[in-house]
């Protein structure tokens, strides 16, 4: 089957990996090279590098928008399908027209719908996580169910998580491609979803509210922006220690050399990594014995 794969970061490039096995890439479509790390230099997407390890010879568009004279150079490819993973744009109209086109969303639809449905799985709680391939339509990530795979949560971090995925995802495009005359479609009941808004930095900023709900979000935020504090004080690595107890946040109950034990308004957790804005991530009890912190000193 002659495929068009639209998709950018790593979680793409796993699944587009998967389809190369078995099928023929007429093209990959991905965002452009963008400015990263300290020194600003261009970085090209996952999907892009991957590429052009693999086949070279495969060609690749990175539009700046998806305008007539992109859709026109899609539809000389003659596409049998366009699948779509972590492309980054909405597809208009005029791109859906080429062929039919199909989804890998990270999460069981329609609940998570939108930018970020595996870090919003986490912060949820959810007791299972998955991918769903669905037909795409105008909207957002609301056409048709096609297929999904779940994998249970224990306890992943959004890294993890994404690894996971990646590889169910695969897995799942492949059996969807040998099964497609067989399909039957199910609608999304709407009264189900919710959207997932796209993360940004200030989501990471914590207080030691609750130690339950910190830990959570230190999983989802594990890759971007991570957890940190007021100070700018990220929280590399944290464990509850108790959803019970009441404290003054930020309390310092213990200091041992296997971390810091930190008191919440609601529960307690211990901090074993840290790391200063602009510093190397240092083990908690270094941290500690560097600032002359003390029991019963609060860690701001």
């Amino acid at each position: 089957m002659r495929i068009i794969f639209m998709g950018t970061p790593d979680y793409a490039a796993v699944i587009l990996d998967a389809l190369l096995q078995c099928h023929t890439i007429c093209a990959l479509v991905c965002q452009e090279d963008k400015k990263a790390g300290r020194s600003m230099q261009l970085k090209a997407p996952a999907t892009k590098e991957f590429l052009r390890l693999k086949d070279s010879t495969i060609p690749i568009f990175q539009p700046k928008c998806l305008d007539a004279s992109f859709v026109a150079e899609l539809k000389l490819l003659k596409p049998d399908r366009i699948i779509v993973a972590a492309f980054g744009k909405i597809l208009p109209k005029a791109v859906l027209d080429i062929a039919p086109c199909v989804n890998l969303h990270a999460s069981i639809l329609p609940k998570f719908r939108g930018a970020s449905p595996i870090q919003q799985s986490i912060l949820e709680m959810e007791s299972y996580f998955g991918v769903s391939v669905m037909q795409m339509q105008e909207g957002l990530d609301c056409g048709d169910i096609l297929g999904f795979k779940v994998v249970k949560n224990t306890g992943q971090d959004a890294i993890a998580l994404f690894d996971v995925l990646a590889k169910l995802a695969g897995e799942l495009i492949l059996e969807y491609l040998e099964r497609i005359s067989r399909i039957q479609p199910l609608v999304q009941n709407d009264a189900g979803a919710s959207y997932c808004k796209k993360i940004k930095k200030e989501f990471g900023l914590v207080e030691f509210d609750n130690a339950k709900i910190l830990a959570t979000k230190a999983l989802a935020y594990r890759q971007w922006p991570e957890i940190y504090l007021k100070s700018g004080l990220k929280l590399k690595a944290l464990k509850i220690d108790s959803t019970d107890g009441v404290y003054e946040k930020g309390e310092i109950l213990e200091i041992t050399k296997n971390g810091i034990k930190i008191g919440c308004a609601e529960g307690s957790l211990w901090i074993t990594m840290v790391q200063v804005p602009s510093k190397k991530a240092t083990e908690a009890y270094a941290y500690a014995q560097g600032k002359h912190l003390k029991v019963g000193d609060i860690l701001e």
